[in-house]
């Protein structure tokens, strides 16, 4: 069995609430942005969660009342211009990576924002697969405000699949800050809750999805991100093997002696 339970990661803060990952970065003073470290050091993390078997789920929350502030100006935005075309293309090909190991994590991630949630910061909430927004939440792909391509980490592939094409076209034209109320609206948020309860309402909803069928839910992540790519008839077969798969599942059992017994089943992952 593999575990993280004892994970001390350097560049973020990491704690585990039973069966849910609890993650958010740690330079409250700043509005927590993001350096070359805790790119990486996030991206291995979210790497080897498919092997571990305590974590269930992942909340990304905020810290001191802001999500992130993207990457940090002075230790990231500074270098960047002095670099060479190699050294850009590995760095923009790292960020790139860590949505990519949060896509194919196999759990199931919450992404709890509060305050400032731009550039890099809005990137990690987009790749989450639920978001829950504070009323005082700003969240902003503001690429073009410094120059750069709105088409940052996925943005363009996966931001018009959650809120439409036309909507995500003008947040990353224009790079404006979209609100938590216009966020529940256009869908990107899944609802609003008060700050005060933000990383209580994360977390209990992480905990209900770590209580049920595990296995299935890391089928039904992996399924909604392939299908991306998909016709529909390949869909169709790619979901009848897929559910034939977990019908093997013990959990499947469980539930039918549970229906039988007119009891509430309880999962185990297996």
């Amino acid at each position: 069995m593999t575990t993280m339970a004892g994970l001390k990661p350097a560049h973020f803060r990491w704690r585990m609430d039973g069966a849910v990952a609890v993650i958010s970065l740690d330079r409250p003073d700043r509005k927590n942005p993001l350096s070359f470290d805790s790119y990486a050091e996030l991206r291995d993390t979210f790497r080897a969660l498919p092997y571990a078997d305590d974590v269930k789920a992942v909340v990304f929350g905020p810290n001191g009342g802001n999500f992130s502030s993207g990457g940090d100006v002075h230790d990231i935005i500074g270098p960047l211009v002095a670099m060479d075309m190699k050294g850009l293309l590995a760095f923009t090909r790292m960020t790139g990576d860590l949505v990519k190991a949060m896509i194919h994590c196999e759990k199931p991630v919450i992404a709890a924002v509060d305050g400032v949630c731009v550039g890099a910061g809005a990137i990690i909430a987009m790749a989450a697969d639920i978001r829950f927004a504070a009323p005082e939440a700003k969240t902003a792909f503001l690429f073009t405000r410094v120059g750069l391509a709105g088409c940052d980490m996925g943005a363009c592939a996966m931001l018009p699949r959650i809120i439409g094409q036309g909507r995500a076209a003008e947040l990353l034209y224009t790079g404006r800050t979209m609100s938590a109320e216009e966020g529940e609206r256009w869908g990107f948020f899944n609802r609003v809750v008060s700050a005060a309860d933000l990383e209580t309402e994360a977390i209990g909803f992480a905990q209900r999805l770590a209580a049920g069928p595990t296995f299935a839910h890391g089928m039904t992540k992996t399924q909604l991100n392939q299908e991306w790519s998909m016709s529909l008839d390949q869909a169709i077969e790619a979901e009848a093997q897929a559910q034939a798969i977990c019908m093997k599942t013990r959990d499947f059992e469980r539930a039918y002696r549970a229906f039988v017994a007119k009891e509430k089943p309880v999962f185990e992952g297996d």
